[in-house]
């Protein structure tokens, strides 16, 4: 199983979507840091969709990397960590 990527390594495109994403759903601070806190842990992700729910919003996935946030009430794809 492949490892969740840190922001650092992500593709700039996916760094800038995830950033959009944030705005549009208006992620917090303290969310972010559940998140980072999260990929401290270094995760072992599957290698197709998946998804971490954290209360309060979604982070989705395929392999090592991140893709999307979506809000609570939104409907993710993949296998739930």
């Amino acid at each position: 199983m492949p490892q969740i990527e840190n922001w650092s390594r992500l593709p700039q495109a996916v760094r800038s979507h995830l950033v959009e994403r944030m705005r549009d759903r208006k992620i917090s601070l303290d969310d972010l840091n559940q998140l980072r806190l999260w990929i401290e842990t270094k995760p072992n992700v599957p290698e197709g969709p998946w998804y971490k729910d954290f209360g309060s919003f979604k982070l989705c996935g395929e392999g090592a990397l991140p893709k999307t946030f979506l809000l609570a009430g939104q409907v993710a794809k993949g296998r739930k960590l």
